[in-house]
């Protein structure tokens, strides 16, 4: 697989296949790009430092990323009401299982390149 950016739907569907998470992350970037307001948009806002070290592209500005969380959990808690916070909490353990898969995919991946 080549790992050149920006990738095709069909090259990130391989790089992501697996990965815990996936649908919820594919979904978000598709949000995010759309300018949609939604829990995995949110939630790839929220994981877009990291995500854009791994080479995807996630486009947002500064002040965006920084209330993404907030964001996030009135979205939550206009949907789950009290069970906001353990939906929250995760989601974000359920960003930060696929960013870690992401990253040890990518370092194995270039291992293999060299």
């Amino acid at each position: 697989m080549d790992l050149a950016w920006p990738m095709n739907g069909t090259e990130r569907a391989l790089l992501f296949a697996g990965l815990p998470g996936a649908d919820l992350v594919t979904d978000g970037l598709a949000d995010v790009a759309a300018g949609r307001e939604t829990v995995a948009g949110e939630l790839v806002k929220i994981g877009s430092p990291r995500l854009n070290d791994c080479g995807l592209s996630v486009i947002i500005d500064h002040d965006e990323a920084l209330n993404a969380d907030r964001r996030l959990y009135a979205l939550l808690g206009a949907i789950h009401g009290n069970a906001a916070h353990s939906q929250y909490n995760a989601l974000i353990r359920q960003l930060v299982s696929f960013e870690r898969a992401l990253e040890q995919r990518l370092a194995r991946a270039r291992r293999v390149r060299v």
